[in-house]
Formats: C-alpha cells, sequence, structure tokens
C-alpha cells in the first residue's frame, strides 16, 4: 500500500476526494493537523461519497507525531512546486510515503527541511501548481503503474 499524506489540509471537497482516490487505489491516508475543516464536514463526506467508511485513515496532531511513526525515512517523498526532480525520475516502492502540503501554500520550509526527497510535477509555466486532488492522482497513478509492473 502506498502513503498518502496530507499536511494540514484546507479544503473538505479536496480531502474527500483524495479520500476516495484512496480507497479505488487501496492506499492508505494520513491527515495532520491543524484542518481547515472538521472532519465530519458535509463538504468532505459528499466528496468522498460512501466510500469514506471504507477509507483507512489516521490522523496526527502534528508533523513530529506522524514522522515518528516513519520506519524508513528515505522513502518519504515531498510533493513541492519548487524542486528541481520530477516525480517521473523515481523509482517507487510498495509502502512509500507521497507527502503533500496545504493548498494555499504547500509545503512549508519546517516540513521540507526534514527530508531529503523533494519532487516536481512538470507542469506548464503558465500555472503556480495543480489542484491537490489532481496532483496526488498524478503520483499515485504513477506510483501504482510503477508497483504493478514489478510484481
Amino acid at each position: 500500500m502506498l502513503n498518502i499524506v496530507l499536511i494540514e489540509p484546507e479544503i473538505p471537497n479536496n480531502t474527500g476526494n483524495i479520500g476516495r482516490l484512496c480507497v479505488g487505489t487501496e492506499s492508505r491516508l494520513h491527515l495532520v493537523h491543524p484542518f481547515g475543516f472538521v472532519i465530519n464536514d458535509k463538504n468532505l463526506k459528499r466528496s468522498g461519497l460512501d466510500y469514506w467508511v471504507h477509507l483507512d485513515v489516521t490522523e496526527y496532531e502534528n508533523v513530529a507525531e506522524w514522522k515518528s511513526k516513519i520506519s524508513d525515512l528515505s522513502r518519504v517523498f515531498l510533493m513541492s512546486s519548487h524542486a528541481d526532480k520530477s516525480y517521473l525520475e523515481i523509482d517507487f516502492q510498495d509502502g512509500d510515503w507521497l507527502v503533500f502540503g496545504k493548498e494555499s501554500k504547500g509545503l512549508c520550509f519546517e516540513v521540507l527541511e526534514q527530508f531529503e526527497n523533494h519532487l516536481t510535477i512538470p507542469m506548464s509555466n503558465l500555472i503556480r501548481s495543480f489542484n491537490i486532488a489532481n496532483s496526488v492522482a498524478f503520483v499515485i497513478g504513477e506510483a501504482k503503474r510503477q508497483i504493478m509492473l514489478n510484481k
């Protein structure tokens, strides 16, 4: 299973959509507080539809608590529009941690400096970033494709 981490998610619809994606790809979702919504928010439930009950989800009070659960920090990949290396250059493995920041600002410097693997999603210069749910879908899709090919 892949581990999808949302650090301080702000928009319930995005989190619900990502939760649904995690159910469909048999990935685990890890949510790091604080959130910009309450976890029972009707938009979260609506965008996750009735799949939310099937979601393998864990909440953490902060980054330190989440980080303490990771056995191999070399398999943590942080997505940042400021990174130089593309996610398409990585050999993903089952159990990898794919980390995404809050919608308004991405991952803060304090989080980025704690890990070595910073990746970007190639995009046109006409935009600053992709929607977080789309970003998660890109990266999960590539990681799952590689994992399936290596079975």
